[in-house]
């Protein structure tokens, strides 16, 4: 186990075969020139195993880049993998040819060469990942936290945990298996998926017979800031000290349900925003998304922090403890199977500033489509080739529902805006502000958000493999004349 301890107001990131492994209490900055990153290539030791993937590392050599509050998001990224990239700041809202999308309009960035960008960085726990082919899949993602004036004055340690699904194979192999092709393959080489992973559930619906489809890969491993639990990271806190978990969903295809464990969390912000705080011991959380969670370490000792994939028994995670506080080993499989990831957890969301009440300008209803067998997902049964962009006007409220009318959840994520979760299935909420929010099967989800950032928006699955067989498409608006 790889253990951590630090002082209260030291400064730690990442050891260099290390990922996003964040732990520190914040601190001012001063402001400072453009932030340089980095896309290359890297040597991960997995269970005993080693494998060459990719990493984003920032100015000090550390996974990803934490910016202080009022900086500009003023980066060059470095591109020295070997191969053209392209990277994504997930959550973040910059103009369109600054997302890092090639789809609408972004540049890819030739291997030895750099590419620049500027522009207001939207404050909270958010990551960067590749939107090029199946480099997500090969660990070309990190962390990307945007503090605030508050942050900074907290008293709290902050550990920030990237999870991820892992795979010796080739990525494009496994899609090859799948069967994957269609609307967006042709753009997604190196991905690879094989059926063997799918688990029929019966789910709580109207449709007794209806059924789900879980994991449709298998994975080697599961890790928690680029370790599993046979070697897990060990972060070192203050006795009766909090913790503040940036906890992030970095998978390609996995959902995961937290688990705390011993420890009483106070759930404090989803996708960078802040929420009414909501006590918290075990709560999903879907590909793309993100949860602050504040931790009182009222009592000594070690705590696990756990993360189970859904309809499995297997689990990643670190573990947070007190000084001279005993490790014991943690089993790498719970003792039995987690559910299906459900909205349990989005039900009981409120944002603490919700958008102001307004009728919708627009209304667009989609359907999330496809099948495993062949292996082709879409909306509204077209794929990304032949897709309907959502069409709306500068300025307006838009409102959209997501009905599934496939055997998979989707976490769907819209680029370039932050929206309102309004409804889940016919009941009306005013849930948390996301950029990333889970359609279970046979369910609808609503959610509205204002047209203030024109462009064309991709609109997709983060489910990498679902995307990448077309479950994709945009909003597109121009700027009022």
């Amino acid at each position: 186990m790889r253990s951590i301890l630090l002082s209260r107001r030291g400064l730690l990131g990442a050891s260099a075969a290390g990922i996003a492994a964040f732990s520190h209490r914040p601190r001012a900055f001063a402001a400072s020139p453009a932030l340089r990153l980095t896309a290359g290539l890297r040597t991960l030791a997995v269970n005993g195993k080693s494998a060459s993937v990719f990493g984003i590392t920032g100015p000090d050599g550390t996974p990803g880049l934490v910016i202080a509050p009022g900086q500009r998001f003023a980066v060059t990224l470095a591109n020295r993998a070997g191969e053209d990239t392209i990277v994504h700041w997930h959550g973040q809202t910059p103009p369109q040819l600054q997302d890092g999308v090639a789809e609408t309009g972004g540049t890819l960035i030739a291997n030895g060469t750099d590419q620049g960008y500027d522009f207001a960085a939207r404050p909270g726990t958010h990551w960067m990942h590749s939107h090029h082919g199946l480099q997500e899949q090969r660990l070309m993602a990190a962390p990307l936290i945007v503090r605030t004036a508050e942050d900074v004055r907290a008293d709290t340690q902050e550990v920030t945990v990237l999870l991820h699904d892992f795979t010796f194979r080739d990525p494009a192999e496994i899609f090859a298996e799948l069967g994957g092709h269609g609307g967006h393959a042709a753009a997604m080489p190196g991905m690879t998926m094989t059926e063997s992973g799918a688990a029929p559930m019966t789910m709580g619906t109207s449709d007794p017979g209806a059924t789900m489809d879980l994991n449709d890969i298998e994975y080697d491993a599961y890790l928690a800031n680029d370790r599993t639990l046979a070697d897990p990271l060990v972060v070192r806190t203050e006795r009766g000290g909090r913790v503040r978990l940036r906890l992030i969903n970095g998978a390609t295809t996995t959902a995961f349900w937290i688990d705390l464990g011993a420890l009483d969390g106070t759930l404090i912000a989803v996708d960078g925003n802040a929420v009414r705080p909501l006590a918290v011991r075990r709560f999903p959380l879907a590909q793309g998304q993100r949860a602050d969670v504040l931790l009182d370490l009222k009592e000594a000792g070690a705590f696990p922090v756990l993360a189970q994939r859904e309809g499995d028994r297997r689990r990643t995670g670190i573990i947070l403890a007190a000084p001279r506080a005993q490790i014991a080993k943690v089993a790498s499989e719970a003792d039995s199977a987690a559910t299906a990831v459900d909205l349990s957890l989005e039900a009981r969301l409120a944002a603490v500033q919700p958008l102001a009440p307004r009728r919708p300008g627009v209304v667009h209803r989609i359907a999330l489509t496809g099948t495993m067998t062949p292996y082709v997902w879409s909306i509204d049964d077209r794929t990304w080739r032949d897709h309907q962009p959502l069409v709306v006007s500068h300025g307006q409220r838009v409102e959209v529902t997501m009905v599934n009318r496939s055997r998979m959840a989707h976490p769907m994520h819209l680029h370039g805006h932050h929206f309102q979760v309004t409804a889940l299935g016919d009941t009306r909420i005013s849930g948390a502000l996301r950029d990333t929010v889970l359609v279970p099967v046979n369910g609808s989800v609503t959610i509205a958000f204002d047209a203030d950032n024109p462009g064309h928006w991709l609109f997709h699955c983060h489910n990498l493999f679902h995307m990448a067989t077309g479950m994709m498409t945009e909003i597109v608006y121009d700027k009022a004349a």
